[in-house]
């Protein structure tokens, strides 16, 4: 019998491209939450896929990562080559 992954909810996928692209420009979380003015604690949980994020803070976050907004919303961009786990995030 066939099983069907359930895809990931936009939700998920936002954060995790926050994460990826923030990761591949060396942008601590704190520094990345201070340009789109919003907590640190927040972006977390954004990142996490946690927070259902408004489209407010996802313009933020995507003009303080200089990405735009529909490119952090794509399938693909989860498909970069993973980048070294850091623990300072």
């Amino acid at each position: 019998m066939k099983t069907t992954e359930t895809p990931p909810s936009a939700r998920l996928i936002f954060g995790q491209n926050v994460r990826r692209v923030r990761r591949l420009k060396e942008m601590s979380q704190e520094e990345l939450a201070f340009r789109a003015d919003i907590s640190r604690t927040y972006l977390s949980e954004v990142e996490r896929g946690e927070r259902n994020i408004s489209v407010d803070n996802m313009e933020a976050l995507a003009e303080a990562l200089e990405m735009e907004l529909p490119d952090l919303l794509r399938h693909t961009l989860l498909a970069l080559p993973k980048e070294e786990h850091r623990s300072s995030d």
